[in-house]
């Protein structure tokens, strides 16, 4: 069960026992792979091994083996031995000789195995949320264990500046600090709090030599001219515009703070570029290039002045001739200028490396100029979208990326000739923390879907969907025996629970699709004996309903217990109701605590209506809604003119139930004042009128003023 799957592999006959052996290295690569081989064997649970050098596992450089990256591996029921010609092949081997130890023993096996793709990367968001550098290390290991090998670190944006710069102490002095929106950015003392980190050049070098050590390249990021916000709080003279904001932004989304186009502008970011070199030893350097807003450039009469100096026309044309300038500050130093697709669309210098997130349009278009690229669309490789319809999913964007979604995408678009596929460097996953605030809910954002991206960048599967879910799924049990955390909620069964006449439709599933998934009805705990959910079944209310997940005989993920009852037929999660518009759903962390807990809350911010499609709401008199509200911390430019809300009756405004569509007849309405001191989550009550017949689709919206904050209702239930 090797994940991921090595190029070609042949089973033998027996096996090698581990219990007592040693494990020899000649040289200092050969003995850091042996090293690596024992650390994971005995953290996962494995026998205690050491090194000596007559061991009877061995680590072997042999230059005879051409991939970079590639290893042969072969064990017999006399040994085993891995053999690379790099530090890199030997320590990938260990991962792999790891995974193959069970029981105390290697099976007999022999291996040949180098990487489809040279990029398989991760991109870690540091400027929106800021992580400590031991996680920032953690996940470099963990990344290594999976056959990693980039990591894009995301050290500038609007929200903070993160990177330490000798000359301009004041990027992170005043650009790595932000006042949360909301009730977060309030103590307990109602004062305002601050949101501060940056990393030392002690704490990055640190960084540096464990990616290293892990065969991890660090691609660090500084975005310009766009995403500026951070910098020209901190340091006015760079800016665009004559009254730039005093301190970073708290709001997401796309800001319209630019970098100025001045010579004063260009020689900061040289120092920059200076730092970046003197911490960074990896060949590129990423210069960000995306979603800048040309508006501030069009009202700055220096950049119009500039533009004709230099014949431009268009201020695209403009950013193109500011990032071929800071491209060929990075080529000075020998390195190679790495930038979003948007650097395409104005010039870009010919030996820059172009990184598609807008689909793969970018990259087919780059490697038919002659670019190298990297994949990277939104959304498929966008950790921040949830991963199943779960209530328990982390926050994020509203898409659904499934494991078994994910696992499909290919990294080779069609159309390209075979010189062309050559510029395809391969691909990379990027973590955006706008909304990712814990390390939690990283860690269950990035795991274990960094381990598909991982199969998907070394073997370049074809789609066996079945045999990729039992090797993830032993992985991860390798990964829990080291103590790593990942993101279960998929393996959770869900049920979706409708009336049929006198019973009660229950349709069972589990969104990660690992295993087949059982259930009972007569309150026992299901086992892989129990009958399998494969079809709704029809209860009798009051019934019990408990499901569980199994591959084989080992269960895959939690049990879930469900009571199929009128009470649960008349309550409804959010999640469970359909978004009147998909304009941008988002899950949404509640800014303010609810019994020491933040929940998390789901709508659409640009329209805050659900229906709750055939709600049973026969012989119901009174309505209980709980709701909340966090701020509207949104950037969302012109787009903004789409954001209305119905008219309130009253002051605080309410949240109306309406029959059959947002414009159908009035059934309740909870106003909303009682609610709006409440940081946490708040219960309304109030009477709804009768309604015709056994069930009707309900729309539920909230009328308000403005924007801010943003109601959004957790759960609805009829009484």
């Amino acid at each position: 069960m090797l994940l991921p799957r090595p190029s070609s592999m042949q089973m033998g006959e027996g096996a090698f026992s581990l219990a007592g052996q040693r494990v020899s290295g000649l040289d200092d690569g050969s003995r850091a792979a042996a090293a690596r081989f024992i650390d994971l064997l005995g953290r996962s649970g494995g026998p205690a091994l050491s090194q000596h050098p007559d061991g009877r596992i061995r680590f072997v450089r042999d230059p005879a083996i051409r991939a970079a990256e590639g290893y042969r591996l072969a064990v017999t029921p006399d040994g085993a031995e891995v053999r690379a010609a790099t530090d890199a092949g030997l320590y990938y081997g260990a991962v792999t000789l790891w995974q193959l130890a069970d029981g105390g023993r290697l099976p007999a096996i022999a291996i040949e195995d180098a990487p489809a793709f040279g990029w398989r990367g991760l991109m870690i968001d540091s400027a929106r949320h800021f992580q400590h550098p031991d996680e920032i290390r953690a996940l470099i290991a963990r990344m290594g264990e999976a056959k990693l090998n980039r990591l894009h670190w995301h050290l500038t944006d609007d929200q903070g500046w993160r990177l330490p710069v000798a000359k301009h102490p004041r990027l992170t002095e005043i650009g790595g600090c932000r006042r949360p929106a909301g009730a977060a950015g309030t103590g307990a003392d109602g004062q305002p709090v601050r949101y501060c980190g940056h990393y030392s050049r002690a704490e990055i070098r640190d960084i540096v030599a464990v990616a290293a050590a892990h065969h991890v390249t660090i691609v660090p990021e500084v975005d310009v001219p766009g995403h500026a916000t951070a910098a020209v709080a901190a340091l006015p003279e760079l800016a665009s515009t004559p009254n730039p904001p005093a301190e970073p932004s708290s709001d997401w989304g796309i800001l319209p703070n630019l970098f100025s186009a001045e010579d004063t502008t260009f020689a900061l970011l040289k120092d920059v570029i200076d730092e970046l070199v003197g911490l960074f030893p990896g060949p590129y350097i990423h210069l960000g290039g995306d979603e800048a807003v040309k508006d501030q450039w069009k009202a700055d009469p220096r950049a119009q002045a500039r533009m004709k100096a230099l014949g431009l026309t268009t201020e695209n044309e403009l950013q193109g001739w500011f990032m071929a300038r800071l491209g060929a500050h990075v080529a000075a130093h020998g390195r190679r200028m790495i930038g979003w697709d948007e650097i395409l669309e104005g010039g870009v210098p010919a030996d820059a490396t172009v990184m598609s997130w807008r689909g793969i349009d970018g990259a087919v278009t780059a490697a038919k100029a002659g670019h190298d690229t990297v994949l990277s669309p939104a959304p498929i490789l966008y950790l921040d979208h949830r991963q199943s319809a779960s209530a328990d999913e982390p926050p994020g964007r509203g898409e659904i990326v499934s494991w078994k979604r994910l696992f499909g995408f290919d990294p080779a678009p069609a159309g390209l000739t075979a010189a062309e596929r050559g510029h395809i460097l391969g691909l990379q996953a990027n973590m955006w923390t706008e909304h990712a605030r814990t390390p939690e809910f990283r860690t269950r954002q990035i795991w274990p879907r960094g381990l598909v991206v991982a199969e998907l960048g070394w073997s370049h599967p074809v789609g066996d969907w079945a045999d990729f879910a039992q090797r993830l799924f032993a992985r991860m049990q390798r990964d829990r025996a080291l103590g790593h955390g990942f993101n279960e909620t998929p393996l959770a069964p869900l049920a979706a629970m409708s009336a049929a006449g006198g019973a009660i439709r229950v349709t069972l599933s589990q969104p990660a699709e690992i295993g087949k998934l059982r259930y009972t009805t007569d309150g026992s705990a299901p086992t892989p004996a129990s009958p399998e959910a494969d079809a709704p079944l029809l209860l009798a209310a009051p019934a019990t309903i408990r499901a569980r997940a199994f591959l084989g005989a080992q269960p895959t993920g939690p049990e879930a217990r469900f009571e199929a009852t009128g009470a649960a037929l008349r309550s409804r999660h959010v999640a469970d109701m359909e978004l009147c518009s998909n304009k941008l759903p988002l899950r949404l962390e509640d800014d303010g605590e609810t019994n020491g807990v933040r929940h998390i809350l789901w709508g659409d911010i640009m329209n805050n209506c659900w229906l709750w499609r055939q709600a049973p709401a026969a012989g119901a008199r009174r309505v209980v809604a709980t709701v909340g509200s966090v701020p509207y911390n949104f950037s969302l430019g012109a787009d903004m003119a789409q954001v209305k809300f119905a008219v309130p009756r009253t002051p605080g405004g309410e949240l109306e139930i309406r029959l059959g569509s947002c414009e159908g007849r009035l059934l309740a309405s909870l106003p909303l004042t009682p609610a709006a001191g409440n940081a946490g989550l708040s219960r309304l009550e109030g009477p709804i009128e009768a309604l015709p017949g056994p069930a009707a689709d309900l729309c539920l919206r909230f009328t308000q003023k403005d924007a801010d904050p943003l109601w959004m209702i957790e759960r609805l239930e009829l009484k």
